[in-house]
């Protein structure tokens, strides 16, 4: 039986920690947690967002997820575009979804990411 989402995974070039290290934690507000010993060797960076995490994963060969994503629920929409705008961060607005105002965003590596605010 399933009982949730315990963590989604994106993927990222070599040597981009430092980056999501900025973008999640600094710009977005995630708490960093620490990887298990035995998976630091594979690189990346792990964050908590709400009850599940974000893994970031090194990948060789990376190219970004430019349709797959995953779609954070937040708060205060008009808050979340200022926030990201002033962090230079491009806010890219979409179709209407009913019963929700949303808009996406690039990660630093070029992965799509949703934010949604429920109505």
């Amino acid at each position: 039986m399933l009982i949730g989402i315990d963590h989604v995974q994106l993927a990222a070039p070599e040597n981009s920690e430092e980056a999501a290290r900025t973008f999640f934690a600094d710009i977005l507000g995630m708490e960093e947690i620490e990887k298990p010993e035995n998976l630091k060797k594979r690189g990346g960076v792990w964050f908590q967002c709400g009850a599940q995490q974000l893994h970031i994963g090194i990948q060789q060969g990376f190219a970004p997820a430019t349709k797959a994503h995953p779609a954070f629920a937040i708060k205060d929409i008009h808050q979340w575009k200022e926030k990201l705008t002033n962090n230079g961060v491009v806010i890219k607005e979409d179709e209407p979804l009913e019963g929700a105002e949303r808009f996406y965003v690039d990660d630093p590596f070029g992965n799509r990411l949703e934010f949604l605010e429920r109505l």
